[in-house]
């Protein structure tokens, strides 16, 4: 049975490229796998539809429902990330560089997560240890993956594991210019113009469980939050409508890459405790926070210890 290598729902940079690349391990050592998402191509966020066409790498299958399937698991391990009937596929693999989630598995399988920026940066080592050449447009992949989710190196969630793999992928993959290959990506990731609202608030949009409340964060890097000033009211339209789908609350992280900090957007039944969270005030439905980039790293701990979770 082939192996279907799947990333988390909305899938960013990081997801994609991780299936592409341990799909591509996995055929080396012997094991039949294919790289899958849960979007369309044509529903990938700009930054992964600019990569992948740069890189001459197709983009990964569509996989809506794993049920009955062999699924190895990249960039996350939670069922509520996961396509369809997760809990009751045969998960064989999980890669990964996030809190350990609720999949549960019958048998021993390889599962590897490490606190580390970027789960390519986990791929780059296995790669390595497996004594396998990484394919020049898969190095890239990888290499534009992690620049990607270390916010070019800029995010706490930054290790030197993540720059040590951007200086051995560079190699490989003949990428001189990471500053360059970065600013490429975040005009693409940072486009809004003519993007429909729900589709820029779902862009990168993940929910999480806080002690039994349902709480979505969205997250968009921009080179300066001016870019969303024109649509700020209709993304917060689109909020409400998505927090009256049963969530308690929906965040939207508005993240200055050039300021580095985030201008976080709040529509939640208690604000007071989003504000003890992150120890701030809202002025009508948002507040800054200096030196937020990471939603891993620094919003859902601290909303996590507000929950009591």
């Amino acid at each position: 049975m082939t192996i279907c290598v799947v990333g988390h729902s909305n899938p960013d940079t990081d997801s994609v490229m991780s299936s592409i690349a341990l799909a591509a391990l996995l055929n080396a050592q012997g094991k039949a796998a294919t790289a899958c998402m849960q979007n369309t191509a044509d529903a990938l966020n700009p930054e992964s539809k600019m990569l992948l066409e740069r890189f001459g790498l197709a983009a990964p299958e569509l996989l809506t429902d794993a049920a009955g399937k062999e699924i190895a698991l990249v960039d996350f391990s939670d069922l509520a990330q996961g396509p369809a009937n997760l809990a009751s596929a045969t998960v064989v693999t999980i890669v990964d560089h996030h809190k350990i989630g609720d999949v549960t598995t019958n048998n021993p399988i390889l599962f590897r997560a490490e606190p580390v920026g970027c789960t390519g940066t986990v791929l780059n080592k296995m790669y390595k240890e497996a004594g396998i050449a990484i394919p020049q447009n898969i190095a890239r992949g990888m290499l534009a993956a992690i620049l990607s989710d270390t916010v070019n190196f800029k995010s706490p969630t930054c290790t030197d594991d993540d720059k040590a793999a951007v200086a051995e992928l560079k190699k490989v993959a003949d990428v001189a210019d990471t500053d360059g290959l970065f600013m490429d990506m975040l005009k693409a990731k940072s486009s809004v113009a003519g993007v429909p609202i729900k589709d820029l608030l779902f862009r990168d949009f993940k929910d999480f469980d806080m002690k039994g409340n349902k709480v979505g964060v969205g997250q968009l890097e921009l080179a300066t939050v001016d870019q969303v000033a024109e649509i700020r009211e209709d993304l917060i339209k689109a909020m409400k409508e998505v927090k009256a789908e049963g969530r308690h609350s929906v965040l939207l992280m508005l993240t200055d890459v050039v300021k580095e900090g985030t201008d976080l957007v709040v529509i939640s039944d208690d604000p007071a405790l989003i504000e003890k969270a992150f120890n701030g005030k809202l002025q009508g439905t948002s507040m800054w926070v200096d030196g937020m980039m990471s939603r891993k790293k620094q919003t859902i701990p601290n909303l996590q210890k507000a929950f009591g979770c």
